[in-house]
C-alpha cells in the first residue's frame, strides 16, 4: 500500500528540483550573497528571452512574413511564375537583369536549330530504318514516317552553313556552365570572348583596372560538361542532356549591362561602345548564320518532316525561332517577354524575396521558393513544407502526349497527377493554401487544334469531344476530385487557375488574385496565435 503524503511535509523533501536549489546546509554569508547575486542575473537573462520571445511573437502578428513554395516536375513553369512575380513585385531589379539573359537566349536558339538539323538528317532516318529493323521503341515517330519519309534535299548547304553553330554551343555551355565554382565573380570590364573562343579553360586571371589580379570563372573542359555522347553519339542523344548552374551560381554577373557597355567609344563621339563591337561575341556568328537558320525554319519540307517525326520544337521551353532576325541582330537587349521564355535549368532551392503591400497598404515580407522537379531534385521538398504559408503548384495540362526525360516509360502528365496527390495528403500541408495552376493551355489548344487527341493517351477521356473547352474541364474536374478525395485537409483554402505563365497580362492578374488570398488566410492565422 503506498505511503500517503505528509500534510505539513516540507516540498524539498518531495521535489528533487527544489531539493537541487537548496542552498548548502554549511553556507557562508558571503557564499549566500553571491548565490543570490547568480540567481538574479540568471532570472534577470531568462526573463530577457522571455521577452525577446513575446516581442518576435507581436512583430510577427504586425509584421508577417509569408513563405511561397513553387512545386511541380521539371519544365512546368515555376522558373517563369518565379519571373513574373519579380517583374511584378521586383521591377528595377528583373530589368537590369534582362542583359544578362542574352547568352541563355542565343543557346536555346543554337540548340533549337541543332535540334531540328539533326531531326532531317539522312543519317537520323538510316538509325531509325536499323531501330524499325530490330524493333527498338521510337518514341518521336512510327514505322510510316519512316518508310514514306520526306526528304529535304537542301540538307547539305543548311549543315554547311550552320557548322559554326556547333562551337558556337559549346562556347556558350562553358561560359554558362562551371560545376565546381563557388562564387563566380567575374570583374573585369568586358569577357575576353575568345578564351571561350580557342577554348583555353585554363585561364583562370585577368588583369582588373586596379592593376591587380581579377577572379575568373573556372571553366571546366567541355567534356567535363556534357557527356561524351552529347557531340558522338547518334542523333537525338545531345539535345536530351540539359544545360543546368546550381543555384548558388553568379552567372548573371558575367553578362551584365556593366560589364557590356562603355561610353563613348572616343574624346571625339558620343557613340557607345557595346559587345557588337566585339569581333569574338557570340552575337557575330549568330548574325552571320541568321539567313540559313531562317531559310530552315521556313522551309516547308523541314517542317512536313518535323510532323512526320511528331517533333514540335514550338512546345518546348526557350523557343525562339520565330524571332530569329530580331534575336541575331547585333544590338539586340532581350524584352520582358524574352526573358520569361528562356530556359536555364537551376538545380537546387532558388530563394527570391520581396516586400508586397496588402490591402492597407503595408508592405509584408514574402520569400518564394522555386525547387527542381525533376525526379532526382525532390527529396528536397520536405524542409520547405514545416513552416511555408502557400504552395503553388504548376501542372502542365498540355503534356498528355509527352514522357519525362529522366524516365521515357512515364507520361509526364499521369507523373503531375501522381506528384499532385502526393502534395494535397500530405499531413504536414494540411493547414497550407494551395492553389492549382494547370499550365501551358496555350500549348494544348493549340495541340488539340492541329488534330492530337486526348483519348490516344488517356483512354479513360472515351469519346467525349476533342476541343479545348472539353480537355480542359476535364483536367480541371479530375485534378480537383483529387484534392477533394485526398486532401489531408478539405477546408483550406484551395483554387485551382488554367494559366498560361508565359502571358504576362493574364498572369498579373491570377498572381494579383493568388497575393490577395495568400495575404488574407495568413493574416486569419496570424489572429488566432
Amino acid at each position: 500500500m503506498a505511503r500517503p503524503l505528509e500534510p505539513n511535509r516540507r516540498r524539498s523533501f518531495s521535489d528533487p528540483l527544489a531539493a537541487a536549489l537548496m542552498p548548502p546546509p554549511n553556507e557562508s554569508a558571503a557564499d549566500r550573497e553571491r548565490r543570490l547575486e547568480a540567481e538574479s542575473e540568471a532570472k534577470r537573462v531568462s526573463d530577457g528571452i522571455d521577452e525577446m520571445l513575446r516581442a518576435e511573437k507581436k512583430e510577427k502578428r504586425t509584421k508577417p512574413e509569408i513563405k511561397v513554395l513553387i512545386l511541380g516536375q521539371s519544365e512546368s513553369g515555376k522558373s517563369t511564375t518565379l519571373k513574373q512575380f519579380q517583374l511584378m513585385h521586383a521591377t528595377a531589379a528583373f530589368h537590369a537583369d534582362r542583359i544578362a539573359w542574352r547568352a541563355v537566349i542565343y543557346l536555346n536558339l543554337v540548340r533549337s536549330v541543332r535540334r531540328i538539323l539533326d531531326a532531317v538528317s539522312p543519317e537520323s532516318d538510316e538509325a531509325e530504318d536499323q531501330e524499325t529493323v530490330s524493333g527498338r521503341a521510337i518514341s518521336f515517330t512510327s514505322q510510316s514516317s519512316v518508310i514514306s519519309a520526306t526528304r529535304v534535299l537542301k540538307y547539305p548547304q543548311y549543315r554547311h552553313a550552320l557548322e559554326p553553330l556547333r562551337e558556337l554551343e559549346e562556347r556558350l555551355i562553358r561560359m554558362l556552365s562551371s560545376p565546381n565554382e563557388d562564387e563566380p565573380t567575374h570583374t573585369a570590364p568586358r569577357p575576353d570572348w575568345s578564351i571561350y573562343a580557342n577554348g583555353n579553360s585554363n585561364t583562370q586571371v585577368t588583369v582588373g583596372k586596379n592593376g591587380r589580379p581579377a577572379p575568373f570563372i573556372t571553366i571546366p573542359p567541355f567534356t567535363d560538361i556534357l557527356p561524351t555522347f552529347a557531340l558522338n553519339e547518334p542523333p537525338f542523344s545531345w539535345w536530351n542532356v540539359e544545360v543546368s548552374v546550381h543555384h548558388t551560381s553568379n552567372w548573371k554577373k558575367a553578362f551584365s549591362l556593366g560589364n557590356r557597355i562603355k561610353s563613348p567609344k572616343s574624346a571625339h563621339t558620343n557613340e557607345i561602345e557595346g559587345w557588337w563591337d566585339d569581333p569574338s561575341d557570340p552575337v557575330h556568328v549568330l548574325n552571320s548564320c541568321a539567313q540559313p537558320m531562317l531559310a530552315l525554319w521556313k522551309d516547308p519540307s523541314v517542317k512536313q518532316r518535323l510532323r512526320e517525326k511528331r517533333i514540335r520544337v514550338e512546345e518546348g521551353s526557350g523557343f525562339f525561332l520565330d524571332e530569329i532576325s530580331r534575336i541575331t541582330a547585333l544590338r539586340y537587349f532581350p524584352s520582358d517577354q524574352d526573358v520569361l521564355k528562356a530556359r536555364l535549368k537551376t538545380t537546387g532551392v532558388v530563394e527570391h524575396s520581396f516586400s508586397i503591400a496588402d490591402s492597407q497598404r503595408r508592405l509584408i515580407p514574402w520569400k518564394i521558393y522555386d525547387v527542381g522537379g525533376a525526379r532526382n531534385q525532390r527529396h528536397a521538398w520536405a524542409p520547405y513544407f514545416e513552416d511555408v504559408n502557400a504552395i503553388i503548384f504548376l501542372a502542365p495540362i498540355s503534356a498528355f502526349d509527352q514522357v519525362l526525360l529522366e524516365d521515357p516509360e512515364v507520361n509526364r502528365l499521369e507523373d503531375s497527377v501522381l506528384l499532385w496527390k502526393s502534395v494535397v495528403s500530405n499531413k504536414l500541408l494540411a493547414h497550407v493554401s494551395i492553389i492549382l495552376f494547370l499550365n501551358k493551355v496555350d500549348l494544348l489548344q493549340a495541340k488539340l487544334k492541329s488534330g492530337v487527341r486526348l483519348s490516344h493517351h488517356m483512354p479513360r477521356y472515351g469519346d467525349r469531344p476533342n476541343d479545348y473547352e472539353n480537355v480542359s474541364s476535364y483536367f480541371y474536374n479530375k485534378f480537383g476530385s483529387i484534392h477533394q478525395t485526398f486532401s489531408s485537409n478539405k477546408e483550406r483554402e484551395f483554387k485551382i487557375h488554367l494559366t498560361s505563365v508565359t502571358d504576362t497580362r493574364r498572369t498579373a492578374t491570377i498572381i494579383q488574385n493568388v497575393r490577395d488570398i495568400i495575404i488574407t488566410v495568413n493574416l486569419k492565422n496570424i489572429h488566432l496565435m
